[in-house]
């Protein structure tokens, strides 16, 4: 009895301490932007293996009114960015994502095309939400995705956006700030981006 009771105890600690591979994501709510490991030094080289595009740079405007005040590091080079006035007086599509997500991987090259297609008529900004941001920019340049990406291990813009607690997540943001939609779903080719968000603002 005792003995079951020990190993029935073993496998529960062994489950919980295995995040989950598929949406909903793990009902938390970090109180840090990334690992105690994820130092400049430590991200320097998988920044430089990702590549990515520089973060937004503030646009005109205060920006959307739920992200003022909301300050995330930059995935590219760990610089801090407003993130309401980064995305001011844009159509944003925000891409909420997490390095072990499987759908999360497999939409991310979508998003990309979707951007490629889409010119400057909409700006794809992906926002990571889990801690550990050195698995993400190597996931990210495993699968050769270079969109600008938010490093938000505190889930403050899905928190603020009032967007549930899975991944892979959509959020479409008019100029004006305001939310034109919130797609709690995954999507498999630029086409489905694009019926789903539309190509222009």
């Amino acid at each position: 009895m005792v003995v079951a009771l020990v190993a029935a105890l073993v496998a529960q600690l062994h489950d919980d301490s295995q995040p989950a591979a598929t949406s909903p994501a793990s009902p938390r709510t970090p109180d840090r932007e990334h690992r105690d490991a994820d130092t400049p030094a430590a991200l320097a080289g998988p920044r430089a293996r990702a590549n990515l595009m520089p973060c937004p740079a503030p646009g005109n405007g205060p920006g959307p009114a739920a992200l003022r005040g909301v300050l995330v590091e930059c995935a590219a080079d760990g610089s801090t960015v407003d993130v309401a006035r980064a995305l001011a007086g844009r159509r944003v599509v925000i891409n909420l994502w997490e390095y072990w997500c499987a759908p999360c991987a497999a939409e991310l090259p979508a998003m990309a095309e979707y951007q490629r297609r889409a010119g400057s008529g909409v700006l794809v900004v992906t926002v990571h939400q889990d801690e550990n941001e050195t698995a993400a920019l190597l996931r990210l340049a495993e699968l050769g995705v270079r969109l600008p990406t938010l490093q938000d291990g505190r889930r403050l813009i899905a928190a603020v956006l009032k967007v549930a607690n899975v991944v892979p997540a959509t959020v479409v943001l008019r100029p004006d700030g305001s939310v034109e939609q919130t797609l709690l779903r995954d999507f498999a080719s630029a086409d489905e981006i694009a019926a789903a968000v539309g190509n222009d603002g």
